[in-house]
Order: C-alpha cells, then structure tokens, then sequence
C-alpha cells in the first residue's frame, strides 16, 4: 500500500515537472532588477580593459563577448 502510494506521488510530481514554466518576473520589472548595484563589477569599465588584456596576453579568446586578435588590437 505505501509502495503505490509513493509511485503515485512520484508519478504526480513527474507530471507537475512536465507543466509550462511562467516567469515570475514580469518584461516591464526586469528594469528594476537590473540595477548597476547588482553588477559584480565595482568599476565595469576596469573589469572590460583587465578581460581586453588577460585575453591579449594569453592570446586567447574566451565566451565573455571580447573581440580582436591575440595581438591586443581590435
């Protein structure tokens, strides 16, 4: 009896898995979550030239949306 009730309950939370997912965040409230306090940049302009030159140094480019060549130009 506790077997089939336990399937039933892990069937019913498969199914509930399976439904569509909504977002709690509304389009016109995410400006209010994208607040510049929310960054973990304290200065993001220093955070772009230090990735503009780990990338030139290491003559490399990574998935952080940097462009150019290893030679530090753009």
């Amino acid at each position: 009896m506790i077997a089939r009730l336990s399937l039933l309950l892990a069937m019913l939370l498969c199914i509930a898995a399976c439904s569509p997912i909504k977002p709690w965040v509304k389009p016109y409230e995410r400006q209010k979550i994208a607040d510049e306090i929310m960054s973990f940049d304290r200065d993001p302009v220093a955070g772009s030239y230090l990735h503009h030159v780990y990338d030139a140094r290491e003559a490399a480019r990574g998935g952080d949306g940097a462009s150019g060549g290893g030679c530090g130009c753009n």
